[in-house]
Parts: structure tokens; sequence; C-alpha cells
């Protein structure tokens, strides 16, 4: 369908429905995504290609979705044209902040749930995100044609979980085409409509942002009241700055100019702000100088895991702070700030939302701006309480406060789910009691699979836990989780010396009890990494002045007695002597090469 053609003004709001696809990673919402987008004519066979919507190179690599995208599509029911505006989300739990926003411009959501795997931890707490901002969800089972599909069993499962009656599930297999047409008519049927008055004041609310090289920062916007056009002077509410309005039109699914938006239509505006930091998402747009009732907006983004980022070579710092300043234009929930490292020289400490997030991140550094650098290992964002009654937020093990100042250590535990086959119960049970976890309840969803529920400290779920409970499980667990608290906890900060120095990048937080594990790994790794040099080179853990793990390097030797041929031995004992002051002086003037692999082997921990 041409655009040019269409006039948005005849799509009042009983003839939009604005949806969104919630389920757990790869249960197929892109391949959904294209299979509507095909069968409503909005792209065409020559510009169909897989995860249409995924548009970063990482996306299409791992095959997720970390960037939640909107596209809109014309489709007719009993004679009636409705305009339908997709907005995709991602499915891993370090994008749950991008469904929840994106959410806040739908009416409703296809819960998608895969036939061969069935309910995940992620497809429960997408559920749960819809349901409390009160969407009509639409049940679906994709992928029935798989061989190892069940869909009868998922059936029940959903039946159970989320009291949907069987007749309103749609049985559908996005990759073979099976049951579009059925999902597009109960969008139609049964997505309320979209909310919105033609005469009201201008209102509509910022939901999302990116930032392109040409025309500054495009918003993503819901139009709740009133009519947005090309040339009006618009105001953010919460911001209190004025706007030209540039450009305005839909998401088709890349952007077409169509000079006005309407009441609940969900489309993008370029006003050539230059900072996505000025559009504050969840912020109020309105006309300038009328006054609205601005929109609650979201909770801003919390970082829950931190790592330094350094380049490899010092000569690429400036690349490096350009590039990351360009990808947190398009990412606003990273935080970033300088830091200096005696080891690493200058760098980024930031934060992320979750080890995913920073892998994602870091990836995209690599590939997208090819450079190359070392991320240390992740930490958390601890409380503590000084003896003088302060509080003091900490994420950088270097900013450790001495031993005697300290009250109290807090640290942040989350609630996990894990929904996991009968068959691996155990091990899933053993690897979160490994982890200091606290079992709050288990329960069954079917002969064949089990919820458990526990409390768990951040710290051990941000390096290692994902991968060994994939494995523990042959990649059949799924696991989600949610912020809880701050609870008291015995940690202590360790060292790591090498020939005496401490190096700062590689101290962390860890609890007494594992001290002396994590310390003995951590030098075993390093003596694997560090190369020899000419000298001996001493690992060593230690928390405070106490020297708990110790490791050694043996120095590279040339043989200075290799040209005495017989004589007194005297001759021999006095070159190895003067070889041995000259590696004692190269000890105390060299430092220590440590290779990214150092970081690398401390970072892949277990």
């Amino acid at each position: 369908m041409d655009l040019k053609t269409i006039n948005l003004a005849d799509y009042s709001p009983n003839r939009i429905r604005n949806f969104s696809i919630i389920a757990h990673i790869d249960h197929g919402k892109s391949t959904l995504s294209d299979r509507m987008l095909e069968i409503t004519g909005t792209i065409s066979h020559r510009e169909k290609k897989e995860q249409f919507l995924d548009k970063l190179q990482v996306e299409r690599e791992r095959g997720i979705t970390v960037k939640a995208q909107t596209a809109s599509m014309f489709y007719t029911y009993k004679g009636v044209s409705y305009l339908l505006n997709l907005i995709d989300t991602p499915g891993h739990v370090d994008f749950s902040y991008e469904v929840s926003r994106s959410l806040y411009a739908c009416q409703g959501a296809l819960l998608l749930v895969d036939a061969a795997q069935g309910v995940q931890a992620q497809t429960m707490a997408n559920f749960f995100l819809a349901f409390e901002q009160d969407l009509t969800v639409i049940p679906v089972i994709n992928k029935i044609d798989l061989p190892a599909a069940d869909p009868d069993r998922v059936a029940l499962q959903l039946e159970k979980l989320f009291d949907f009656k069987p007749e309103d599930m749609i049985r559908a297999s996005a990759k073979a085409g099976i049951g579009i047409t059925e999902i597009l008519d109960a969008i139609v049927t049964d997505i309320p409509i979209a909310p919105g008055d033609v005469n009201k004041p201008l209102r509509a609310m910022l939901f999302d942002s990116w930032f392109d090289e040409y025309r500054g920062v495009i918003c993503l916007i819901a139009l709740h009241d009133g009519v947005i056009k090309k040339g009006d002077s618009i105001m953010l509410a919460h911001e209190g700055l004025n706007y030209e309005v540039l450009e305005v039109g839909l998401m088709y699914p890349e952007p077409m100019a169509t000079g006005a938006l309407y009441p609940g239509q969900v489309g993008f505006l370029v006003t050539g702000m230059k900072s996505v930091r000025e559009a504050r998402i969840g912020d109020t747009i309105c006309h300038s100088k009328q006054n609205v009732a601005p929109f609650p907006g979201f909770k801003k983004a919390k970082p829950m895991v931190f790592a330094g980022i350094y380049p490899m070579d010092s000569e690429e710092f400036e690349p490096l702070r350009d590039a990351i300043e360009k990808l947190t234009l398009n990412d606003a929930s990273v935080t970033v700030e300088k830091k200096s490292s005696a080891a690493l020289g200058l760098g980024f400490r930031c934060g992320f939302l979750g080890l995913l997030h920073m892998d994602v991140f870091t990836q995209r550094l690599q590939q997208e701006y090819n450079l190359s650098v070392i991320a240390t290992a992740p930490s958390v964002l601890y409380q503590v309480k000084l003896q003088n009654g302060d509080l003091l937020s900490l994420e950088n093990p270097s900013d450790f406060p001495e031993p005697n100042q300290i009250a109290e250590i807090l640290e942040p535990i989350i609630r996990g789910t894990i929904i996991t086959p009968t068959e691996y119960l155990g091990n899933m049970i053993s690897l979160c009691e490994q982890k200091r976890g606290v079992q709050k309840d288990l329960s069954y969803i079917d002969e064949q699979r089990v919820i458990l529920k526990y409390e768990l400290p951040l710290n051990e779920v941000a390096t290692d836990f994902y991968d060994q409970l994939k494995s523990l499980s042959s990649g059949y667990a799924s696991f989600d989780y949610e912020e809880a608290e701050y609870q008291p906890s015995d940690l202590v900060k360790m060292d790591i010396l090498l020939n005496g120095k401490p190096v700062d990048a590689l101290s962390c937080i860890v609890h007494r009890e594992k001290s002396y594990f994590v310390g003995r790994e951590f030098a075993e790794r390093l003596k694997e990494a560090i190369p020899r040099q000419l000298y001996e080179v001493v690992i060593q853990a230690a928390i405070g002045a106490k020297i708990i793990a110790r490791e050694r390097v043996a120095p590279l030797r040339k043989d200075v007695t290799a040209k005495c041929y017989g004589g007194d031995i005297s001759r021999k004992r006095k070159l190895l002597e003067k070889q041995k002051a000259g590696k004692k002086r190269m000890k105390q003037v060299g430092s220590v090469e440590v290779p990214q692999e150092a970081f690398l082997s401390l970072l892949k921990k277990g």
C-alpha cells in the first residue's frame, strides 16, 4: 500500500490497534513480525529478509532482539481498513526495561510461546509486565509444525499458569505462515481501541529515541490527544524545552513522512535535537504555551552490573571515547564515567542493566567501531555503612574504605525464577545453594516441569551463573530475575599483587567464605595467562595484609655458564651470582606485562 494515497486523518482511534509481541528469547518474535509485515504488504518480496526488524549486526548474529522496534501496517478486516502499530520488544531478561517502556504505548500484546519448549521464565515475567499495565493479552502457541511440538501440553501450561481458555489460544507457525491471518483478525477484534480525542490539546508520550547522524535525535511517540503537524512549535513538559517539528510520520517499517499524526497513532518525530539526553524517555509532548496533564513517566533504568572498559592500545582512548558517546546516544540506560587505572591507563567505568547488556555493548564497540577493548570483571553496586553513620554506595573495589571504618556491608539481592525439566531439578538446587541462594518456593507446572523461586546475591549471578545453569540443564532451564533489596553480608576486598604491587583492575569484592577458593583460582589463572619474563613474577591474592594464595611464574633464563669449559666451580658461581643480581635489579625497575587474556580468564570464572 502506498502511504501517499492514504489520508491518516480517516483513521480515528476506533480504526487503530497498538500491540506488542512479548515472549521468551528465541520463541519466534522476530519471525512472526516478518510474516505480519509480508502478509499486510508492508514489505515486498524484494525487501524481504529474515529478522527484518533486527537492524543491528549483533542482533542478527546472536538471533536476539536488543532494541525495541516499531512498525505500522494496514490490514483490511471485513472490508474496513485498520492501522496496526506493532512494537517489537526484546526477550532477554537484561532488556526488560525496553519491554516495559514499549508496553506503555500499547493496548494489547501477543504472548508467544514455543510449542516445543513451553512456558519459560521470561514468558512469565513478560506476561506479568503486560498484566500490571492492564493490557489485553492474546495467547499464541508458535512453531506447531516442529517435530518436537506438543501444543496440547503447552495449552495446559497456559491454562494453569495464566487462566487462559483453550478456545482463546491461537495455534500458529510464523516460519510456515500458519495462523497469521487468525492472529491479525484477533488483533482487530480483541485488542481495545487506542484512546484519544482529536479536539483536545496535543498530548503525546515519548517512549523511545535513537540518534541519527544526519537528522539528530529521532523520537518515537504515541499520540493520545490532538494533532501534531510539520512546522508546529512543541514543548517537552518535564524538560521545558521548545522545538519546531521538522518531520513527522509513521515507521513503515522505515521512517516515512506523512506530514501529520492523529490521536491513537504511533510514529516518529524529528525536531533537530542534538542529544538523546534531551529526549527524556516518558516525557510528555504538547504544543508550546499549552498546559496539559503530563504522563507519570517511567522509572529511570538502574544499572545492575558495572565494568571497566579500557582500550588495548592507550592511543585508542579518543576513538573509544567517541564510540562510547555514539553508542550511549542510542542506549541511554548505560551510565559512563571516565576512570584511570595504574595497570590499564585511561578508560571508562560503565554501568549496564545485566551481563548480556554488557556483552552486547562491548561486541558493538568491536564490530561497529573496529576497536580492541579490555572489559574488566563485572561488579555490582554495594552499600557500605560506615562507623560514623554515613551510607556509601560503592561499585568499584578500588574505592573500598579501610576495614576499621566499616560498620556493615550490604549487597543487592535478586528474586530469581528458574523453570526447569524435573530431571535437572537436583542440579538447579545444588547450583543455587552453591551461589548462596535461599529457596522461597517450588511448584510443578505439569509432570515434566518445575518452577523454582530463589533469593540470590546479584554478585553471584553477575559472572557465570547463566552459563552454568544452561550447561547443567543441557540448555533446557530458563532464568529470569527482578531486584529485591539489600541485605547485610560478610564481604571483603581481595587484592591481586604482582611482585608486591596491587593491580587495581584485578581487585574484587568477595564473600569471606569463598575468598580462599576465589583467590587460589585467580592466582592459578593468572599464572597460566601471564607470559614468562626475564625475572620471576610472584602472584599473590591478599585480603588486607593477609596473603591467601600464591603462585610463581619462573623467569626465562639465559645459560651464562655455557662458555665455561671446566675449571674451578667458583667461576660458574660468580657468573650465576652476577646474573641473579641483574635479575633482582630488573625486577625492581621493570613492570609486569599483563596481557588481555589475563583479564578475560578472570572474567570467565568457573
